[in-house]
């Protein structure tokens, strides 16, 4: 299998990356998996722990298999996912706030 190649600037993954991408996602669903079956850390740690692990899980499939990266070609890729955080962040934040309001003046 080749190296990583380079069209138009953006990157394409090679055998090698592909398989770095998958050892991490079977790693980090592991330490994910272990934390919650053998309740070894307290719950509010374990929460946080499998917080870090879901976060850490989706930049390595971003940058592993979707191969987001910081290239000129990716530019606009990062920026529409940025921008798509957004948006769901306004819905969720917003959702909240209107739910705890009307639970507030219930």
């Amino acid at each position: 299998m080749h190296q990583a190649q380079q069209q138009n600037g953006a990157g394409v993954g090679s055998l090698r990356s592909y398989a770095a991408g998958f050892a991490l996602s079977i790693a980090l669903t592991a330490v994910s998996f272990g934390l919650v079956m053998t309740g070894t850390l307290p719950r509010g740690v374990a929460i946080v722990c499998l917080f870090a692990a879901a976060i850490a899980q989706m930049l390595v499939q971003l940058r592993f298999f979707l191969h987001l990266d910081r290239s000129s070609a990716m530019y606009w890729n990062v920026m529409s996912l940025a921008f798509t955080f957004f948006i769901i962040f306004l819905f969720v934040g917003g959702s909240i706030w209107i739910m705890y309001g009307l639970h507030y003046r219930m």
